[in-house]
């Protein structure tokens, strides 16, 4: 397995809210943790919300005994909701802080995903396939037949999302199982790549090849030439599966 991520402050923000990790070994019972996450709030409440989501995320997956890999993301996402309204409320600064998160493990040949908000994991072989679902208001627009998919990248209110870690009480992670074709990479991100470079061209921009470190300077390069209007992170997995 080859991953590579990179996160970047963008032209215009003056902080970088996005944070992620991972680990190709094994974690608690799962075989191996990729996380995203965007936060939003204020300078100092964006900045903590992803990154305290993002480790207490792992620790909360190390500490878990004998439960099922949806259990345990599931559980994780759960507790760490709770965790982060929890810290929300140790300062006025920290005040409305939440963050979206992707969390994915690859055990064998089957990707297992939980997602909270808009950052997004693709699979990318032949065709680019969003498997994340965006919890936004223009994704529930397009559901409903208000608005064109292309529509939604530009559409005024595309930055409101409808579920996020450390905003309600209560939140529940849309759960995906894929299984995972030779020659398939993943791709993580946040939407300051997404609302820079549209799927078409980041499809392209994967198939030109070279390495994982190779393809995630690519996006970003790609993503601050569009205008880098947000912080923008990107992780590339290549799982090398064999069937």
């Amino acid at each position: 397995m080859k991953v590579y991520a990179v996160t970047d402050v963008g032209r215009v923000r003056d902080s970088n809210q996005d944070y992620c990790s991972y680990i190709t070994e094994p974690i608690g019972d799962l075989p191996n943790l990729f996380l995203v996450a965007d936060g939003m709030g204020g300078h100092k409440s964006g900045d903590l919300a992803s990154r305290f989501t993002v480790e207490t995320f792992r620790e909360l997956v190390q500490s878990y005994d004998s439960l099922d890999t949806v259990t345990i993301l599931t559980n994780a996402v759960k507790e760490v909701n709770k965790l982060l309204i929890r810290k929300s409320l140790e300062s006025s600064d920290y005040e409305g802080m939440g963050t979206t998160l992707v969390a994915a493990t690859i055990e064998g040949a089957t990707l297992k995903v939980a997602n909270v908000g808009d950052s997004r994991l693709y699979i990318i072989k032949e065709d680019i396939c969003q498997i994340t679902r965006d919890h936004s208001l223009v994704e529930e627009m397009v559901q409903r037949g208000q608005l064109e998919k292309d529509e939604a990248r530009t559409h005024a209110n595309k930055n409101i999302i409808t579920r996020a870690i450390g905003v309600d009480n209560e939140v529940i992670p849309e759960i995906f199982s894929v299984d995972l074709d030779e020659g398939s990479k993943i791709l993580m991100c946040t939407d300051g790549l997404t609302n820079m470079v549209d799927d078409n061209r980041i499809q392209r921009l994967i198939k030109k090849g070279g390495t994982v470190k190779d393809i995630t300077e690519r996006l970003l390069d790609a993503a601050l030439e569009s205008g880098g209007k947000d912080n923008i992170t990107v992780m590339v997995i290549d799982p090398e599966t064999e069937r």
